[in-house]
């Protein structure tokens, strides 16, 4: 079986992503054991479509196609963000800095592709 890893190995935003996604799933799982569904849900859904949308880009049909695309995982990580900032300042929410630290990489580089697909 071939895992996700391996097909996609030189595609930096999309691994980053994804692995993302596994690691919000994980945290997400925490906060639901600890009774903390309506952020648990909302962080589950933006956490995890920012991959889905930047993998759904690789397949687009013109680069203005490719662009929205990615900014609509834009929009997904922006609104992450947002919840993960949340949960890190609330009491008795488990820390997530190592997802705040991804999500800003993610965005980071999601932008400069933006950027550099825009310039070309």
């Amino acid at each position: 079986m071939i895992k996700f890893e391996e097909k996609y190995k030189n595609n930096l935003i999309l691994l980053k992503s994804f692995d993302f996604a596994k690691k919000v799933v994980i945290y997400c799982e925490i906060l639901e054991s600890k009774r903390k569904f309506v952020i648990a849900n909302q962080l589950l859904k933006s956490g995890t479509s920012i991959g889905a949308n930047i993998k759904e880009a690789q397949n687009s049909e013109s680069k203005a196609d490719f662009i929205h695309k990615l900014k609509i995982a834009m929009k997904e990580a922006e609104e992450t963000e947002f919840w993960l900032f949340l949960c890190n300042d609330l009491e008795n929410y488990p820390n997530c800095e190592n997802l705040l630290q991804d999500i800003f990489e993610i965005l980071k580089i999601t932008n400069k592709i933006i950027a550099t697909s825009k310039s070309k």
